[in-house]
């Protein structure tokens, strides 16, 4: 099976922000000049390695001493640059959402694919239980929320040589997938521990689902869906085999509830699958992950900004940049304005204002008439949603050092 490494193989001039002395230039080459910010144009989305290493090692801490296990959604970057890194902090798995994604994962060498989500089709189970075959020490883990997700699974895997591990999903009215109660969950379990491919691994689901708040109504939604969550695993354990079981829910916004639920359960190992914490944001995760909630919440912040660039100041107060729905995120809220300066790299100073309304390639910035930015000047943004930040970018640039104009030290390539 082919297999990538992460980085892209050669730069062009189909790669965003990347200066024309870079046409094909393998990463390592360029990279071996030392270029820096003001080398690149705009926009541009940069992330902050020191910020990355940071939330790495925070949420590592903060598994570790709740003793769960961490297998990260992958969605969030499909950059297997940063998968690496995580599995490296201490991960047990990659966390993906679809078929795709799945085969990025294995092309990447991740040794354990968690795919939360039923996978129906056909042509890829067969994939799948090619790959099993091929790779014994690969591990892949899937979703089952109804009795037509076991059908296809022993349809498309009949005759495999060896089969996943199936999490029966619990959902609730209102919800996106999963079981609409416990009742028609264990009937699901049920039928995956008697399968002769599946292996009944658990139970699971994906609490962000039925709230998108912290007040204490929403609070309360999440814990009696964690609960019911810790009552399917009470009633399916009969079923279980003797290898380990999961119980697996969190995402980005509400671990610290899966800490106080489920942090008791017993004969089954916790797993969270927050993804968005290693890149974090200025906006919907700044707002809604537990900082402010738990004593011991990991630290996080934003590793992610855009630069743009001033191109036009066609009236009083109204300033149009060089970048808009194609380059940065705007379904859970606009970019932030956070700082100016002269050119990329160049002495910064703080910026107020307000981004009102991005196009496909403008972004509408409104400041006080008399905020010193003209023609040419360049904007730092603050973002929001990591995970529709990244999949605009095939290649990212990661900088460090905290200079005004810091050193290049990666690239990282997308897989969306």
């Amino acid at each position: 099976m082919d297999r990538i490494d992460g980085r892209p193989a050669l730069l062009s001039v189909t790669d965003k922000s990347v200066p024309p002395w870079a046409n094909q230039l393998s990463s390592t080459e360029f990279l071996a000049r030392e270029p820096r910010l003001a080398d690149l144009g705009t926009p541009l989305l940069v992330l902050d390695e020191e910020i990355v290493a940071a939330n790495l090692a925070e949420f590592a801490r903060w598994t570790a001493a709740h003793g769960f296990d961490l297998e990260p959604h992958g969605k969030t970057t499909m950059a297997p640059i940063l998968w690496q890194r995580q599995l490296d902090a201490g991960a047990t798995a990659i966390t993906v959402a679809n078929y795709p994604q799945l085969r990025v994962a294995v092309a990447a060498g991740v040794p354990h694919v968690h795919v939360a989500n039923v996978v129906a089709d056909p042509a890829a189970l067969a994939w799948l239980a090619g790959a099993l075959a091929d790779d014994a020490d690969l591990q892949v883990t899937l979703w089952a929320d109804g009795l037509g997700a076991v059908d296809a699974y022993e349809a498309g895997l009949a005759g495999a040589s060896r089969g996943p591990n199936v999490l029966v999903e619990l959902g609730g009215p209102g919800g996106r997938t999963g079981a609409r109660s416990i009742e028609d969950a264990v009937v699901v379990g049920e039928r995956i521990a008697a399968s002769s491919v599946l292996r009944l691994g658990g139970v699971t689901g994906y609490e962000g689902a039925f709230a998108h708040h912290d007040d204490p109504a929403s609070l309360a939604v999440v814990d009696g869906y964690l609960e019911n969550l810790l009552e399917l695993h009470r009633r399916l354990r009969p079923h279980y085999d003797d290898g380990r079981i999961v119980v697996s829910a969190g995402g980005s916004a509400y671990f610290d509830r899966v800490a106080a639920v489920l942090g008791g359960v017993d004969n089954a190992r916790v797993v969270v699958r927050s993804g968005a914490y290693i890149i974090h944001d200025d906006g919907f995760y700044r707002g809604i992950t537990p900082t402010g909630r738990m004593a011991d919440a990991p630290a996080l912040r934003s590793a992610m900004h855009v630069w743009a660039r001033v191109i036009s100041r066609p009236e009083p107060g109204l300033v149009l940049l060089d970048v808009g729905k194609r380059d940065v995120s705007f379904d859970e809220g606009l970019p932030e304005p956070q700082l100016a300066a002269p050119t990329l790299g160049g002495p910064s100073r703080p910026l107020t204002g307000e981004i009102t309304a991005v196009n496909d390639q403008h972004a509408f910035l409104r400041i006080a008439d008399d905020t010193p930015l003209a023609v040419g000047d360049v904007v730092r943004l603050g973002l929001s949603h990591p995970c529709t930040v990244l999949d605009k970018w095939r290649t990212v640039v990661t900088v460090a050092d905290g200079s005004d104009n810091p050193r290049v030290v990666d690239l990282l390539a997308t897989y969306f």
